[in-house]
């Protein structure tokens, strides 16, 4: 009895595991552009608070380096879009998923700047630099190890096998 699924990536077509790698970059990008998209809308509605007139000078550039950090992130990520549309065609599905790869972790290394950045910010204006500080660094160790552990150990493990 022979089965018909596919096998794992090393039987499969080329252009085959290019669309699927492709596709997983997609996904990936889809999830980091949306958490950034509503981290930056929040960042935006900020101006607008009575509190944000009250900011240190520091604290409006923490804030403003972050809005950048956010457009980045966002610029970035839509960079995939904008390269995949020019490439469209052209049996260039390689070079793209190549290209994708960078750009995604280009995105994910924005985007931990982001995420620690607005940490920051927050507990400095709650409770102050120290605080702003602590956190801010924590987040950002937190997220580096995470994102570099985990992929890390699974590597180690063992890859799977077809049964």
């Amino acid at each position: 009895m022979t089965s018909t699924a596919p096998s794992g990536d090393g039987t499969r077509p080329p252009a085959e595991r290019w669309d699927r790698n492709w596709s997983d970059i997609q996904q990936e990008l889809r999830i980091v552009q949306t958490g950034t998209q509503i981290l930056a809308g929040f960042l935006l509605t900020l101006p607008f608070q009575q509190r944000f007139a009250s900011l240190t000078a520091l604290q409006e550039t923490v804030y403003l380096v972050l809005v950048v950090l956010a457009v980045v992130v966002t610029v970035v990520a839509l960079s995939a879009v904008a390269t995949h549309r020019l490439v469209f065609r052209q049996r260039q599905k390689h070079d793209l998923v190549r290209v994708g790869n960078v750009i995604l972790l280009t995105a994910l290394i924005a985007s931990a700047l982001l995420f620690a950045g607005t940490v920051l910010f927050v507990f400095d204006v709650v409770l102050g630099d120290r605080g702003g500080v602590v956190a801010g660094v924590v987040v950002f160790v937190g997220t580096a190890a995470l994102w570099t552990t985990l992929p890390t150990v699974l590597r180690r493990t063992s890859r799977d096998v077809e049964e």
